[in-house]
């Protein structure tokens, strides 16, 4: 059965959105990531500074391997990237990394 792994970021007001256009600017670069099955931004509407960063994997093996990649050290600010110039300043202040397995599981009407 799956592996959740939830980031909480906590960021400022002001900053969240640039939080959302920056995971944004990076859709997609998760595909063909072994074990990979999912991924979610969730933005707080109750008040909160916590943005929750949602993924699901198929063994915790596939979230390790991923972690330890290359692919990983560069999109969370470890090694060189792409183009030329500074890495922009972290918009979090702090996170906090939450695991969980799925102990129940029920799909909404018309999803499989």
């Amino acid at each position: 059965m799956s592996i959740v792994k939830i980031n909480a970021i906590t960021v400022p007001a002001d900053s969240g959105d640039e939080l959302g256009r920056r995971f944004a600017a990076h859709s997609g670069s998760m595909a063909g990531v072994a074990g990979f099955e999912g991924f979610e931004l969730l933005r707080p509407t109750d008040g909160r500074t916590q943005w929750l960063v949602l993924t699901r994997w198929a063994d915790e093996e596939s979230y390790d391997a991923w972690r330890s990649s290359q692919d990983f050290a560069r999109s969370h600010g470890g090694g060189p990237t792409a183009g030329a110039g500074e890495r922009p300043r972290p918009v979090g202040t702090s996170s906090e990394l939450w695991s969980y397995t799925v102990a129940l599981e029920q799909q909404g009407a018309g999803q499989e």
